[in-house]
């Protein structure tokens, strides 16, 4: 119920209410969690961007990380480390964030019985709206780390600040800042609408099937472990979904492919190439960072007191 109205409202079901300062706290979350974990495994990154591009050469996840490490030193495996800390950090902020807004805003839209009937359909729509605004704040980092990971040894500055003048003084051909928003869009909101979807339906299937006895009676241990085991789950499915999407992302980064549609690079390159070629690095990759971004997430939730997310 709430305080002010004395009508239901969802901003008041949680432990504290959702108001500035609790959604504030969820961008910080957020922000926290996509940030260290993404800029944490840049050398994944950079391996797997170089198999999507360069198959013939990069053809697994270890050959492609000591032929890297041995053209390019060890400083070649963290290549694109600062956009992407930054602009992980700020699609983090409003994915995590905008989520709860969203996610509120359309409960409070639908009203308690048509949340309560349709609260999957309201996961999906907050998430895929958070992650509308999130993506074009993380467009221009995204298209610079790609740039940087991508080419060739020598002919790309590696160094942030320089890579960003270069982005904008080649404009023009990179399409540079939001060219590849459209490719980022097709990967990234199928990728949160499943990350979130599953995500609160396996912590929900959980706390039914599991922990049967009412959520806030378990320690702040096992509903972190909760949190950490339906991340990683959610993350695998989060994988396979929007990996194609993610292969054409690096494609378009690549020299030759400069100024071709999307559609053209699909056409020759093959769309099973694209759901298929760096798909277990990717799995891996995207099943461990999912998880402990959730994981991150939530004890920042909690050690705010705010509680963790999802439930019955």
């Amino acid at each position: 119920m709430s305080a002010i109205t004395g009508k239901w409202d969802a901003r008041n079901l949680g432990p504290v209410p959702h108001d500035f300062s609790y959604y504030s706290k969820c961008m910080l979350g957020g922000a926290v969690a996509c940030g260290a974990t993404h800029a944490g495994i840049t050398p994944l990154d950079v391996a797997k961007c170089n198999m999507q591009v360069n198959s013939s050469k990069y053809k697994g996840l270890g050959s492609a990380l000591s032929l890297i490490a041995k053209e390019e030193g060890s400083g070649g495996l963290w290549k694109g480390f600062g956009p992407t800390f930054v602009g992980y950090s700020l699609q983090g902020m409003f994915k995590y964030g905008l989520y709860e807004v969203f996610k509120d805003t359309y409960m409070n839209l639908a009203g308690e019985e048509m949340s309560n009937k349709y609260k999957p359909a309201i996961w999906l729509a907050g998430s895929a709206t958070a992650e509308v605004f999130a993506d074009m704040a993380l467009c221009p980092l995204e298209m610079t780390k790609v740039k940087i990971q991508t080419s060739p040894n020598g002919t790309f500055p590696i160094a942030f600040g320089a890579a960003l003048k270069e982005m904008s003084r080649t404009k023009a051909e990179t399409r540079y800042p939001f060219g590849s928003l459209g490719p980022l869009w097709s990967r990234q909101i199928p990728y949160t609408m499943a990350k979130f979807f599953f995500f609160e339906k396996i912590v929900q299937l959980f706390y039914t099937h599991v922990f049967t006895a009412p959520k806030e009676t378990y320690n702040k241990t096992t509903q972190l472990g909760v949190t950490f085991a339906s991340g990683y789950l959610a993350g695998v499915v989060c994988a396979v979904v929007s990996h194609p999407a993610d292969s054409l992302v690096s494609l378009l980064g690549k020299a030759e492919n400069r100024g071709k549609p999307a559609g053209q690079i699909v056409s020759e390159v093959g769309f099973s190439t694209l759901a298929t070629k760096g798909l277990s690095t990717r799995i891996l990759m995207i099943g461990t960072l999912t998880g402990f971004q959730w994981w991150i997430y939530d004890t920042f939730k909690s050690t705010m007191g705010l509680g963790t997310t999802g439930g019955k």
